[in-house]
């Protein structure tokens, strides 16, 4: 045995509480028939009325609705094999489950987005054979053609990043993939590819054109941002971090749309972009669902028999039994005279109607004895109360704010004058607008903000016109209405001075600002020329350094370098000196003697390079050496000269 619809099962959460309610019901009313109606009497009018009847009926209708509901949930046992033949399209679905889809510019990523999308597809296509590649640097058939909406749907949702080991994106390799999918001799080969377009390889186009000549349609849906979105990944410590590349930049992943749209236009298909909550509707609507459907049989199907008829069958019998069952059983009664005289009967009808009355102007007594005392909150009290038990009573809404008034809540006698203006009685509705507009002043009057006190004066302005208008002759919302106009006028006067006093103590800060701006520029002015000066004194001092130097220079134009010093008489001779360059090339190579020198002189002479300049140009180079990345051979990897992205 199964259902359908488990999910309605839920409601069955409902029946104890239903039946709770009918119970407490129940009592109530019965609590409220023993108040209303005097015992003695209560008794002659409930003869024969049994309690476990009431129980019994409530009983029964709480089982209904028991059975109702497992009949909405379909339940269903014994099946039967039958083999379905239908037409459809067959549909293959590429997920792009490289890095790159890790990026959130579209919530919660790019991946998620597009197994969601997935699933819309599912939905829709539902008499359309689906299967599903998944593709990153390589690409592989995770779901072949089914009709079994889970398996597709399975497939989907185990999709992530680490599902193919290489990483990249290579689409060519995926339109191939998709087409041998397909078997051969099957028209209407439609490949749906969900990706954000970054390829990391050539020949995307020509694989869409080559695969359009199999008869393969291609339509491609984007996802991402034209600006796109930097990378996030988890590294060995579970820690969020940026994707980077080799050189250690951080990668940032952007939408192609222009390759998408050449690849669906190479193949017939088109191009959406995944933003809205109907892009893939749009794309079966209009591209998919126009397109011819084939006829293909499916594999035997289980036919499960629908049971749901018993339990409904059930609740309608239990709603027949409880309608027709009665409350009262069947008494003998002794014989009764010709004519009874219904006096007591009429007797006591007329003393519950009279009671009800007298307890409902005795409470409005109530009200209107604690207003006359002084006891306003008290008063108002009782008037909230019976307001609650006739809301559309406009007299008891008037009094409750003649009651909030006195108590001084005034935004409680503004809404209840407020309730009493829909009055149908004009002269009711006249007094409310002018008490409205007076509780107005009185909550403006208690306002500590002007502006606060402006609008509630401005308000009680109105209603005072609005009096005015249902009776002109009110003499009191006249003169009312002109205090308050007197009022408003002297309190934006206050306003404007308060301003205009402000804005006179704001100009001599503003004077202030401007003479330490003024006092600032000078002082950068002093700056610049002394820094001027300091230049022209630094330029001066060279100039007269090299005039130095000149004087210092024989006559005869050698230099001091080139000068050697001359032996004195019984004095030994010295060595030569050496030139800088020299010197440092003996300290890099050690010592040498003459033969050395010697050497190298000849080497420069035949156009040969010294060891010393070999050394030099050894040191030069290693600073352009890099390290050799090494990446694992896989064999689905092409021997072409592919730049290998992990992303």
């Amino acid at each position: 045995m199964r259902f359908a619809l488990p999910q309605v099962l839920w409601l069955l959460l409902l029946v104890p509480l239903l039946g709770a309610f009918l119970v407490w019901a129940w009592r109530t009313k019965e609590r409220l028939i023993g108040q209303f109606v005097q015992s003695r009497l209560l008794a002659q009018l409930t003869v024969g009325v049994s309690k476990t009847r009431q129980q019994v009926r409530l009983g029964l209708l709480v089982s209904a609705v028991a059975f109702a509901v497992l009949a909405m949930a379909r339940p269903q046992w014994g099946f039967s094999w039958e083999e379905v033949s239908q037409k459809g399209l067959d549909i293959v679905v590429a997920i792009d489950t490289s890095r790159s889809m890790l990026a959130a510019d579209i919530p919660p990523n790019r991946l998620e987005r597009a197994k969601f999308a997935a699933l819309d597809l599912m939905k829709l296509a539902k008499n359309d054979r689906l299967g599903l590649v998944a593709f990153a640097g390589s690409s592989f058939l995770q779901c072949p053609l089914t009709l079994d909406e889970e398996a597709f749907r399975q497939s989907v949702v185990a999709l992530d990043v680490n599902i193919i080991p290489q990483g990249g994106t290579a689409i060519a390799e995926t339109i191939q993939t998709a087409l041998a999918a397909f078997k051969e001799g099957e028209n209407h080969k439609i490949l749906v590819l969900l990706t954000d377009g970054e390829d990391h390889e050539d020949g995307a186009v020509a694989a869409a054109k080559s695969a359009a000549e199999k008869g393969l349609r291609i339509f491609t849906i984007g996802i991402g941002s034209a600006d796109g979105e930097l990378i996030r990944v988890r590294d060995e410590k579970g820690k969020l971090d940026f994707l980077k590349d080799d050189s250690g930049n951080v990668v940032k992943s952007k939408l192609n749309e222009t390759l998408l749209q050449q690849i669906a236009g190479a193949s017939g298909g088109f191009y959406l972009n995944l933003r809205g909550a109907n892009t893939m509707d749009v794309l079966y609507e209009r591209g998919l669902a126009p397109l011819p459907k084939s006829e293909f049989n499916a594999k035997l199907m289980q036919r499960y028999h629908e049971r749901f008829y018993w339990p409904l069958g059930i609740a309608i019998v239990l709603l027949v039994l409880e309608m027709f069952l009665p409350e009262r059983q069947k008494v003998r009664r002794p014989a009764a005279p010709a004519s009874p005289s219904p006096a007591p009967l009429a007797k006591a009808a007329s003393l519950a109607l009279l009671l009800a009355v007298t307890h409902a102007h005795g409470s409005s007594a109530e009200a209107l004895k604690q207003y006359e005392a002084g006891k306003y909150t008290a008063a108002l009290k009782e008037y909230d109360r019976l307001r609650r038990a006739k809301p559309e009573d406009a007299r008891l809404a008037f009094n409750a704010g003649a009651a909030a008034y006195q108590a001084r809540q005034f935004e409680d006698a503004a809404r209840h004058f407020s309730s009493a203006t829909g009055a149908r009685d004009p002269k009711l509705a006249q007094s409310a607008f002018y008490n409205l507009g007076n509780a107005q002043f009185q909550a403006g009057d208690a306002a500590s903000q002007p502006q606060e006190k402006r609008e509630a004066w401005e308000s009680a302005i109105n209603f005072y016109n609005t009096a005015l208008q249902l009776r002109p002759d009110d003499a009191d919302a006249k003169h009312n209405r002109e205090f308050v106009q007197r009022k408003l006028e002297e309190l934006k006067q206050q306003q404007d001075k308060q301003q205009s006093k402000d804005n006179q103590d704001q100009k001599p800060d503003d004077k202030k600002d401007d003479q330490n701006k003024d006092q600032q520029k000078k002082d950068e002015q002093k700056q610049d020329k002394s820094g001027q000066d300091q230049k022209q004194g630094d330029k001066k001092s060279e100039e007269q350094k090299k005039s130095d130097e000149q004087k210092k220079q024989p006559s005869d134009g050698s230099k001091p370098d080139e000068q050697k010093p001359q032996p004195q008489p019984g004095e030994q001779k010295q060595p030569e000196q050496k030139k800088p360059s020299e010197q440092a090339g003996k300290q890099k190579n050690g010592q040498k003697g003459e033969q050395g020198d010697k050497d190298a002189a000849q080497a420069a002479a035949l156009g040969q390079m010294t060891a010393q300049q070999a050394m030099q140009l050894l040191d030069s180079q290693r600073s352009e050496e890099r390290a050799l990345i090494f990446l694992p051979t896989n064999a689905t990897q092409r021997a072409n000269n592919r730049i290998y992205k992990n992303w």
